[in-house]
């Protein structure tokens, strides 16, 4: 099969076409034939951390296609289902968080290839509204975002959430899902453009991440913060939310020590939560809501699978708004 693989130098560099031999089933797996495939900064961290005596890797996380083989003892699944693909491996309940979870595409195979195979339960069926590039790009940011706003966040209709950082795929699932459970958002980037495209998705504020906020610059205090950026936007974050009010964090692009006033935290008693992923009840929740609210992910652009350094490079970059995807089927994707 055809697939990007990840062997030496670290980094990007490292990435090129080559062929692997797909692995079949075992008792209790699922191979899928993939139809597209989603990118993740993950993926970036993963081939920058991936040594020369490492063997080839193929990463990615994201994926959707068509069940190809099934091994034995798998039940519900049949030869020829639509399907995305769970990227967290192992964990099943909620409340049993892993000290890191293990996630598909590091160190297992990912789905940067025409094949993967993997536990049964990390199979669940394609949301029929979504084309195979939406429902390839779904899965690692649609996951967090729903951990960070629901179980995290506890969301409720009416809160005002604020989401930094936006045209990164957790955010803007983030707006997404805030906005069909009837939330106010406030987004913030630096780009013009990608500020303007928050408006015409439903945003209500929109802030410049270059400037300094104070809370006239938001139309009301803020209830809750999605922050996948850190040290270089935190004092920020405290300049708007209200007493009482939470901060998510889910990354640390900018950096991963703060430099905080306590005061800054017990006097106005804001609460600091960290969140990395989701469960696989996580995930069937957060398929369900897409379904209920006919949800389409925004999918920036889409590569051929021998293109996909490209991908990372606009990735890496932050040009996009939204999720980039791989078409990895031509004719399917």
């Amino acid at each position: 099969m055809k697939a990007m693989l990840h062997t030496a130098p670290v980094g990007l560099s490292g990435l090129s076409l080559g062929s692997k031999a797909p692995r079949p089933p075992r008792k209790g797996e699922v191979q899928v034939r993939l139809k597209a495939a989603g990118l993740n900064h993950r993926d970036l961290f993963v081939m920058a951390a991936h040594r020369v005596d490492d063997p080839p890797l193929i990463p990615g996380s994201d994926g959707a296609g068509i069940v190809s083989q099934i091994g034995e003892e798998v039940s519900g699944i049949s030869l020829g289902d639509e399907v995305v693909i769970l990227p967290t491996l192992g964990w099943e309940r909620t409340a049993d968080v892993p000290t890191v979870p293990d996630i598909v595409g590091g160190p297992t195979d990912g789905t940067l290839a025409e094949y993967i195979t993997l536990p049964a339960a990390n199979i669940f069926p394609k949301p029929s509204h979504l084309n195979w590039q939406e429902a390839a790009v779904l899965a690692l940011s649609g996951l967090t975002a729903y951990r960070a706003l629901f179980t995290r966040g506890r969301l409720q209709r009416g809160d005002h959430v604020l989401l930094p950082g936006i045209g990164g795929g957790v955010a803007t699932f983030a707006l997404l899902f805030a906005l069909a459970a009837g939330a106010t958002v406030t987004v913030s980037s630096r780009s013009p453009l990608k500020r303007r495209e928050a408006l015409r998705l439903g945003a209500t504020t929109v802030l410049d991440s270059a400037d300094s906020w104070s809370g006239s610059d938001v139309s009301r205090p803020v209830d809750l913060v999605i922050d996948g950026i850190g040290q270089a936007m935190f004092d920020n974050y405290t300049q708007v939310l209200r007493p009482g009010g939470a901060i998510v964090i889910f990354g640390a692009s900018s950096g991963d020590r703060l430099d905080v006033p306590i005061r800054d935290i017990f006097f106005p008693q804001h609460t600091i939560l960290g969140t990395s992923m989701g469960s696989r009840e996580e995930f069937t929740q957060m398929l369900d809501w897409v379904n209920r609210h006919q949800l389409r992910p925004v999918v920036d652009s889409c590569y051929p699978l021998e293109q996909t350094p490209l991908a990372f490079e606009r990735m890496a970059s932050a040009e996009q708004f939204g999720n980039l995807a791989i078409a990895v089927d031509v004719d399917g994707a």
